[in-house]
């Protein structure tokens, strides 16, 4: 465990350190499209931020080379260098889509190189465990469609649900944590060698998102890009299909009676990450739910739009941070229920604690106005845009406030007066802005509300 810590801080301290100079160079190449009509940012914001996730991989993959027991991975395993050859090749894709935003059938014809590299590679399923049958042994072009399917699956669920500050690098952070979580109980408990590769691959991943947060929290200093998206996705993906696709159920040793029985006790788990996780459960509705509307409505499926979960979070009157941080409870929620229910699955008060927190999060949803108080004595612990100000004095909220000793926050005042006072522009170039430099004019659009 403590290698795999280790492994974590240097991924998530690299990528941290390293996606400052790349928001300027970023900034110089001219990586800042003009805001679209589906974009919720209001900013011209620089992207390429996979640069630096994708030497934070780097750094955590030589590291755990050369570390004591995470290097018996390499020797015994192909797997970590079948990631890092689909990872580059990918990465080169995302940037020049970043750059140059080239055609989507072109990232789809590169995502499925990508997948097919793994695989010559070794990075593969080799058999399902389906219940009531058993293990199912592939053949190798049934494997070969099925791992490639899992890969571009996964990646464009995760480059669809990134449309917020935060939200796709937070997701898969909760992700990947919950899918370590079950890795290295497999490899540690049951000792099994085989699931070593999905365990590092779960903990490079969170430290990559960990190390890119600070930088995408909103108001986002710098985008990750379809360079980080995919990049991320295929992490994911390659640390499901190490974990399913190679680890022999009967291994667990679960029952003494047959491998059948053994498949069936590892359901809860084995199956959701076949489709493709339960852990991103949430991106791939999202993926689906785009899919059969763009397709209803005519157009193609990689076609643009706001019709995406995020977006109507925002559209029923969510502010920013609360519709990312709704997203993160309910992808918490799924992953680590299921992690927890695979643990023991007889118990009742999971079943009934994932009821009560579902109802929550319903609530949550149902009560986009809702706005919490923060007390007086917390406010020098949250950040300054969570904080209560006081209203201009002369304004009636500020004749009300002053009544009733109350003030409002940060950021909701705007939406309380129903958006009846005007937001001054901002010249593009001034520091602060997103945190961009941003390089000519700001291009002007409607408000949103």
């Amino acid at each position: 465990m403590r290698e795999y810590l280790l492994t974590l801080c240097i991924t998530a301290a690299v990528t941290y350190l390293l996606t400052g100079p790349v928001r300027k160079f970023a900034i110089v190449a001219g990586a800042m499209p003009e805001i679209r009509a589906r974009d919720v940012h209001r900013e011209p914001t620089p992207r390429l931020g996979g640069i630096a996730m994708f030497f934070g991989l780097c750094s955590g993959l030589l590291v755990a080379d050369h570390l004591t027991n995470l290097s018996e991975v390499f020797a015994k395993s192909n797997e970590p260098r079948a990631l890092l050859s689909g990872a580059a090749l990918i990465w080169l894709i995302g940037v020049l889509d970043d750059k140059f935003e080239i055609d989507a059938l072109i990232k789809l014809g590169g995502q499925m190189i990508a997948a097919g590299v793994m695989v010559m590679q070794g990075l593969t399923i080799l058999w399902l465990p389906i219940p009531g049958v058993g293990n199912v042994a592939l053949t190798q072009w049934q494997g070969t469609l099925l791992t490639v399917a899992l890969v571009v699956i996964t990646i464009n669920a995760v480059n669809f649900v990134d449309g917020l500050d935060g939200l796709a690098a937070g997701m898969v952070c909760i992700a990947a944590g919950s899918f370590f979580l079950y890795a290295y109980r497999i490899w540690y408990s049951y000792g099994i060698e085989a699931a070593a590769p999905g365990t590092l691959f779960a903990a490079i991943l969170m430290g990559m998102c960990l190390g890119f947060l600070p930088h995408n929290m909103h108001p986002a200093r710098i985008f990750m890009g379809d360079s980080g998206s995919m990049l991320i996705g295929l992490v994911l993906s390659a640390g499901a299909i190490s974990i399913t696709g190679q680890v022999d159920p009967d291994a667990l040793a679960l029952f003494t009676g047959s491998e059948k029985a053994a498949v069936h006790q590892t359901v809860p788990v084995y199956i959701p990450l076949l489709l493709p996780l339960t852990i991103i459960a949430v991106p791939a509705a999202d993926l689906v739910l785009a899919i059969v509307r763009r397709t209803w409505r005519g157009q193609s499926p990689f076609a643009a739009d706001r019709g995406h979960l995020h977006h109507r979070l925002l559209e029923i009157g969510h502010s920013h941070s609360r519709a990312v941080l709704i997203m993160y409870f309910w992808s918490a929620l799924i992953g680590f229920g299921a992690l927890a229910y695979s643990v023991n699955s007889a118990s009742m008060w999971i079943v009934l604690g994932v009821v009560f927190l579902s109802a929550v999060g319903l609530v949550l949803l149902l009560l986009p106005r809702f706005t919490p108080r923060v007390p007086l004595w917390a406010q020098r612990f949250v950040p300054p845009r969570y904080r209560r100000r006081s209203p201009a004095p002369g304004t009636e909220a500020g004749a009300a406030a002053e009544e009733t000793g109350e003030t409002g926050e940060t950021g909701e005042t705007e939406e309380a007066t129903g958006g009846s006072e005007e937001r001054s522009p901002v010249t593009a170039g001034i520091s602060g802005v997103n945190g961009a430099t941003a390089i000519g004019a700001r291009s002007r659009f409607l408000d949103r509300r």
